[in-house]
């Protein structure tokens, strides 16, 4: 992509100049997946240097566009996307998922919730509970953390070495994260891609196994993650085995990913 398209008369008639540059910029940002320097966008653009750089400051402080990190390259966030998945397509996912999420709860006696990604962490927008006396659930509406959760990494692991890593620059800090150095969190990413699922001990409570599936696009990368906090039961009623819930969440996740 180059230039942004001339406007035709019906286009000029309720003007909004800053709207358009501010357009202009995304417009011209989302045809280069590398990124392009600010001369680069303003020799495109043909716009003066003053209000290039006024501009994508802006963008970069509301977060639609990313800085790299020596600066001198900039390119679209994930924001739009995020903003996208919170109307019509996040209520028929949630539609799709609730009988399946349903029916896994009272097979694996274990809650489960559905997360997508949200501008730097994991957003959860549907949950059901387990049907015993006992459980552990997370909260619709709730943000966990994108790098120190089994939700998290899964979502990661199954995206492009490019969309990991803007994923990973929009990033910020949840309560009570868990450090995750990023040797480590690549290793895991690699070894959660090649198994096709996580199961590991939680790193936000003691006594909780957390096991999650992706629920992937037709292009193989994960648009959702469902999430299971297994409890196993230690009186009389044993209840399904780890293996028996981890095998049941995969079908579920598997019957939501378009073929």
């Amino acid at each position: 992509m180059n230039a942004a398209p001339k406007a035709t008369p019906e286009d000029t008639r309720y003007r909004a100049p800053a709207l358009d540059k501010g357009l202009d910029i995304l417009e011209l940002l989302a045809g280069h997946l590398q990124g392009m320097t600010r001369a680069e966008i303003i020799k495109a653009l043909n716009r003066s240097p003053s209000e290039i750089y006024r501009m994508l400051e802006r963008l970069v402080a509301r977060r639609y566009v990313i800085r790299s990190t020596e600066g001198d390259r900039y390119s679209l966030s994930l924001k739009l996307l995020a903003l996208g998945l919170c109307h019509p397509p996040i209520g028929r996912l949630v539609a799709l998922a609730q009988p399946l999420m349903n029916q896994f709860s009272a097979q694996a006696e274990q809650s489960c919730h559905l997360g997508v990604y949200d501008q730097g962490n994991v957003l959860v927008i549907a949950q059901v509970p387990g049907p015993g006396v006992w459980g552990m659930a997370v909260r619709i509406g709730a943000h966990v953390g994108l790098v120190d959760t089994c939700s998290g990494q899964v979502l990661l692991a199954f995206q492009t070495a490019e969309q990991r890593a803007r994923m990973l620059a929009e990033h910020r800090a949840v309560q009570g994260e868990v450090p995750f150095p990023q040797e480590k969190l690549e290793a895991s990413c690699q070894r959660i891609a090649a198994q096709g699922h996580e199961c590991r001990e939680s790193l936000q409570s003691y006594g909780v196994t957390d096991i999650s599936s992706p629920i992937l696009g037709p292009d193989g990368h994960a648009i959702a993650v469902l999430t299971s906090p297994y409890i196993r039961r230690i009186d009389q009623h044993a209840g399904p085995s780890l293996e028996t819930a981890l095998t049941l969440l995969q079908e579920a996740a598997a019957a939501l990913s378009p073929r």
